[in-house]
């Protein structure tokens, strides 16, 4: 009896013993599929709108004031949020500086890139004014020409300064088809649409946008970028701007987590067609490394896990007054009632996942941006470190 048991043991041992090499083995050939040394990006170039604005808005127009910034930068920084952005994080992971913006020309350094995002951009470019509805005149194509005169430009100044001081601000010619180009737009399109058309209407455009992104990667391909890592639109039905508005709905009108079904199926529909368009693009450009990131799912999970990963509810805002019918933006006072109200921040900005109802806080990007760098939330799931090395779509 004892000799079987032990011979079971054994058996079980060398079973446990042969599943650690199988995995040590599919592991080191994981890593030699995605190449064993890591892309060691010399520059970030990133395309996007508020949820990656690092300066743009504040510099073209007005400067954010507080609270915005008050968490890390400790004063405000040109970013709608307490602190960092999710493109900050990426920039410390690849342990790169964080992005200074295109349009900021005050102290700035793009030796390590630059950052052509600006608060309210779209993909499609729209007739309107940044005055009248707040939102950017820098859509995405003017983003690439605007990325193109930089390029120009900067190489000229480089190749033709006569000193190492003239040129220790300016990236080096040669680091630009080294690059990591990232991209985070989409979502005032999404947004922009509900808000002036019916469903079927915004559902017709949305292949013309999504072509137009496309069209934007391929000019940066034609022009020597490699490697690009395109995050899809999140759960605007989730934004607590949005949930703020349905007081009692009807059933089937929000999901479990208090989201706007309709809105969130909209956004699933851009990122359906977007993911099919980086697909193709693969083919049509094959030098090219694309990575396609579901941030939708990475934020959907945080704001269905809110409590569990140490947040208070997800629909709550930390700065801002969103009270009955009536809405004060963060930072701005308002008279309610014949009262004047201040819209300031909370106590602590790190136990809220929505800094003013539109935009997360620092630590909500924290969190997705520790959770899409590791390539679990991407198509092909490489980690971004490594995405310079092309993969196939799973």
């Amino acid at each position: 009896m004892s000799h079987s048991f032990g011979a079971v043991r054994m058996k079980v041992v060398i079973v446990f013993a042969a599943g650690i090499l199988v995995s040590w083995v599919l592991s080191v050939l994981g890593e030699e599929m995605i190449g064993l040394s890591p892309c060691n990006f010399p520059a970030i170039y990133n395309f996007g709108d508020s949820n990656s604005d690092t300066g743009g808005n504040s510099a073209a127009f007005y400067p954010a004031g507080p609270p915005s910034g008050e968490t890390f930068f400790h004063k405000p920084a040109g970013r709608g949020s307490d602190g960092r952005l999710i493109i900050d994080f990426i920039a410390k992971h690849l342990r790169l500086p964080y992005l200074s913006a295109y349009l900021d020309s005050i102290g700035t350094s793009f030796r390590h890139g630059a950052n052509f995002a600006t608060g309210g951009a779209r993909i499609r470019r729209f007739n309107t004014s940044f005055f009248v509805t707040g939102e950017s005149p820098f859509s995405l194509d003017i983003q690439i020409v605007q990325f193109d005169q930089f390029k120009a430009r900067t190489s000229n100044l480089y190749n033709h300064a006569k000193k190492h001081s003239h040129r220790r601000n300016l990236p080096r010619p040669q680091d630009f088809s080294k690059a990591l180009y990232t991209f985070d737009i989409g979502q005032n399109d999404i947004a922009a649409g509900l808000q002036t058309m019916s469903h079927g209407q915004l559902k017709a455009i949305i292949p013309g946008i999504i072509d137009q992104l496309a069209t934007a990667v391929e000019h940066l391909y034609q022009n020597g970028a490699r490697t690009f890592w395109i995050h899809n639109t999140g759960p605007i039905g989730c934004l607590p701007v949005t949930q703020h508005y349905y007081h009692r709905p009807m059933p089937g009108i929000l999901d479990q987590h208090g989201c706007v079904i309709a809105q969130n199926e909209m956004a699933k529909e851009f990122n359906r067609q977007l993911k099919s368009a980086v697909i193709k693009l693969r083919e049509q450009l094959p030098d090219a490394a694309l990575t396609y990131v579901d941030v939708f799912a990475a934020k959907y999970k945080l704001i269905g896990n809110a409590k569990k990963q140490g947040f208070v509810d997800a629909r709550n805002i930390c700065c801002g007054y969103l009270e009955d019918d009536s809405h004060v933006y963060c930072g701005n006072k308002a008279k309610i009632n014949g009262s004047e109200v201040y819209a300031g921040s909370c106590e602590d900005p790190s136990l809220y996942i929505s800094w003013d109802g539109v935009h997360y806080t620092e630590a909500a990007n924290h969190w997705i941006a520790n959770h899409i760098v590791n390539g679990s939330f991407s198509d092909p799931p490489v980690p971004i470190t490594h995405a310079c090395h092309k993969g196939q779509s799973v």
